[in-house]
């Protein structure tokens, strides 16, 4: 029985690896099958996150504040009260439009919507964690908007590349995407955790304590009720899973404030970030025509070799395929980020550091975060020529 749940482990992970699955893997050893939260929080390492470390919603606004060299906008408020912030770097260009995206691809004429090509800058959006406890990408996007406004990360680090390469583009950053998931995150960090820490915090368990786990926590949504117990970071206070909103009647407020952003911005590039146990992987985007796959593709090829030079891990390639078989991939935010403004958009999935698993530092986490960045900026820079 042990062999063969392994073997479902090992299989699951290289499709997610492949692309062919859009979540991480359940864990390959399942550990306890129940949890309260009592014994989660006494699971937590007693440490000290380093000052570059941000696993918390907590000063966002303030840390905000201080960024004179972007305009930073509220864009809404999760159920729990909490504000989701927009940074926006970079001279907005406007440009005529003349149809919502879905119209004009049904007028085989893209450019109604905004003839990007004429734009003299790639705008790119990043969308920070919508499941709460996959800080990484809130420790990544802060440091980001720290080197926009600085020149330096929070390590007090330059990175001049970065800051460069920001300068030839809008960028547009939404740091919490469900701040209330966020704010559960009692740990502020999974690094060095098991993987039962991450089944807990991630998608919480039911109320006789038993881990709801992936992907059972989705065959109930919203996730409220009297068989709901700890409501993991997945969820917001309502319940609701911004990755899996009803888009055409929103349940939540965070994926249409997300998707409202895109549709007016009409980025090029973006990107969902997410994490979960295993090597740093950009996945294939699901319900888009197979020139955005191989565009986002070739993106990893630069993002994976980027990885490579600087001795950090990577996953493998995706194949670039149509939707198909008994359990096609789900339309989710990524899907919709693209019917929405057109743009070549991504998940990408960035290791917690899950004890043996993809074992990897706070700063290689960083690294690996801001290596992204620089990847996806490179990439739609280049598409502009000299």
């Amino acid at each position: 029985m042990e062999t063969a749940a392994l073997l479902r482990s090992v299989i699951l992970a290289t499709l997610v690896v492949a692309g062919q699955l859009s979540y991480p893997s359940p864990p390959r050893a399942r550990g306890a099958e129940t949890m309260t939260f009592e014994q989660a929080v006494r699971r937590i390492p007693s440490r000290t996150l380093p000052e570059f470390w941000v696993g918390d919603v907590t000063g966002l606004a303030a840390r905000f504040e201080k960024l004179t060299r972007c305009d930073v906008t509220t864009i809404a408020r999760s159920p729990g009260g909490r504000p989701i912030h927009l940074i926006a770097y970079g001279a907005r260009e406007n440009l005529k439009s003349s149809a919502n995206y879905n119209s004009a691809v049904g007028a085989r004429e893209r450019s109604a919507y905004l003839d990007k090509a004429a734009r003299q800058r790639p705008v790119i959006l990043f969308v920070g964690p919508v499941h709460g406890h996959e800080v990484e990408a809130l420790t990544g996007l802060v440091n980001l908007a720290h080197i926009l406004q600085t020149g330096k990360d929070l390590r007090g680090r330059n990175q001049p590349k970065i800051h460069e390469l920001a300068s030839r583009c809008r960028l547009l950053i939404i740091p919490e995407g469900n701040p209330d998931g966020i704010a559960r995150l009692k740990p502020r960090a999974l690094h060095g955790m098991e993987d039962a820490d991450v089944r807990f915090w991630g998608q919480g368990t039911w109320g006789d304590d038993t881990f709801c786990g992936w992907p059972g926590a989705k065959r109930q949504h919203p996730m409220a009720g009297d068989n709901v117990g700890f409501l993991g970071c997945y969820f917001n206070e309502k319940g609701i899973n911004p990755m899996h909103d009803e888009f055409f009647d929103p349940m939540g407020p965070e994926a249409p404030a997300i998707l409202k952003v895109a549709r007016e911005e009409a980025p090029d590039l973006t990107v969902s970030l997410h994490s979960h146990e295993s090597r740093p992987a950009i996945l294939r985007p699901a319900y888009v025509p197979l020139e955005i796959q191989k565009d986002v593709r070739s993106l990893a090829e630069r993002c994976y070799a980027l990885l490579a030079e600087r001795g950090l891990p990577h996953g493998g390639l995706f194949e670039a395929v149509p939707e198909a078989g008994k359990f096609p991939a789900p339309f989710n935010l990524t899907s919709a980020m693209y019917h929405i403004s057109g743009a070549n958009s991504f998940t990408f999935e960035c290791p917690h550091g899950i004890n043996g698993r993809c074992q990897v530092s706070l700063e290689e986490i960083l690294d690996i975060q801001l290596t992204l960045y620089e990847a996806m900026m490179r990439h739609e820079i280049s598409k502009k020529g000299p």
